[in-house]
């Protein structure tokens, strides 16, 4: 099941269990606006090359849509489409004034040099400047882009609009960037994670971790578990995977990972299959990497008792039934991985602002809205006998619901 059917059959049955009209239900899940475009570069070499661009605008019912930019092969309309409307529901649950978007170009950034990069990305703000801003579409990073592409995107903007340093998120600190941004979905996991545990009397340092993922998200991630006495058993990334059942040396693997590339051959532990790693014994498992990686193939083998969703969607609904079944407790992605878009709304306040808040502050605001989240889900779960994620959908489209008909809505 791709992850457009998988977000949208979510989205009804949360709709389903808050009762809605029809006519809201199915206004509520077309996007606001799709946006397809060519962009054509000249590489390095004087060649041309053509790459396609995406910008799905989902839902401005609480305000200026956000979302991140990626840059992937396996971009495609029915992916950004579905993280779009995730967007949606992940900025209501955490309760932030945003509704969702999603973008990004077919194309693969380790094929391209550093100059063919900026021309793309400055060739893409050109061809979509006038359907973003301040207060209409707020992007970000995201897969295969960085704090970069960011500037990038902020420079050829505003060329057009004026300096607008809050047109984008995740925005190197020189030039309006928030502290605190870079570990924020990691460490907006980690307070995730924290919140659920303590519902069941456990903290962090009595678990066990499993993270599969270990680029920015999955990496502070584990540095942040393993400094609150968290024991992480496995990693793993594109490079491989390794374990240590007495517990990895997370700061010793970030040294040996920023020197080598790679995870393989690290002295703390013994290399794994990466096939493995999903269902390698653990209390907790957190994927970190892409969508889908939890599925019916694999979902009877999970040996974690409580799943971190820090990825999206790397839960297919297959599996989802399947570990449920099984007495496994999932956090769903649309409130685990949603510090990352909670810091950025920090970042969009202080540059609309005009003023800087110190990394404690982000860090202890982060925390408090994580929480609160936590205890609004937990509601809905109560009052409509349902689990995390649905729990999570339902909060999340309860609140675009009612904007929505606040806003004038007519059925």
């Amino acid at each position: 099941m791709n992850s457009l059917v998988a977000t949208s059959r979510n989205f009804r049955n949360a709709a389903r269990l808050l009762g809605l009209d029809s006519k809201l239900e199915k206004s509520l899940l077309i996007p606001f606006r799709e946006i397809k475009v060519e962009c054509t570069i000249p590489k390095d070499d004087g060649s041309l090359v053509s790459y396609v661009g995406f910008r799905v605008q989902h839902d401005n019912a609480r305000g200026p849509m956000k979302g991140g930019i990626r840059y992937h092969p396996e971009v495609d309309p029915d992916e950004v489409n579905a993280l779009a409307q995730l967007m949606t529901w992940k900025t209501a649950v955490v309760d932030i004034p945003y509704g969702g978007a999603k973008g990004g170009i077919g194309c693969s950034p380790k094929d391209l040099s550093m100059s063919e990069l900026e021309r793309l990305t400055r060739v893409f703000t050109q061809k979509i400047h006038d359907l973003i801003g301040i207060h209409t579409d707020v992007p970000a990073p995201d897969m295969g882009t960085n704090s970069q592409t960011m500037a990038w995107i902020l420079d050829e903007y505003s060329k057009f609009h004026g300096h607008s340093p809050a047109v984008v998120t995740g925005k190197p600190l020189d030039l309006g960037g928030s502290l605190g941004r870079e570990a924020a979905t990691g460490r907006g996991v980690v307070f995730a994670t924290e919140a659920l545990l303590a519902e069941y009397g456990k903290s962090i340092s009595d678990m066990t971790f499993v993270i599969q993922g270990f680029g920015n998200v999955g990496s502070w991630a584990a540095q942040l578990i393993h400094s609150r006495g968290g024991k992480v058993v496995a990693v793993s990334d594109i490079t491989g995977a390794i374990r240590n059942p007495n517990g990895l040396d997370i700061p010793a693997l970030l040294k040996h990972k920023a020197k080598t590339g790679t995870l393989k051959e690290f002295e703390g532990g013994d290399n794994m299959d990466l096939n493995e790693l999903l269902v390698h014994e653990c209390d907790v498992l957190i994927p970190c990497a892409l969508g889908g990686v939890l599925n019916r193939e694999n979902a009877a083998d999970v040996k974690a008792k409580y799943i971190i969703e820090a990825a999206n969607h790397p839960t297919d609904p297959e599996a989802d039934e399947i570990l449920s079944k099984k007495g496994v407790i999932i956090l769903p992605d649309i409130y685990a991985n949603a510090g990352g878009v909670t810091v950025s709304y920090f970042e969009w306040v202080q540059n609309i602002q005009g003023f800087m808040w110190e990394e404690d502050k982000v860090n202890q605001e982060l925390q408090r809205y994580m929480s609160k989240a936590f205890k609004d889900i937990k509601e809905m779960c109560r009052t409509h006998n349902c689990n995390l994620r649905m729990g999570a959908f339902t909060l999340g489209v309860k609140r675009v619901a009612r904007a929505t008909i606040l806003r004038g809505w007519e059925a």
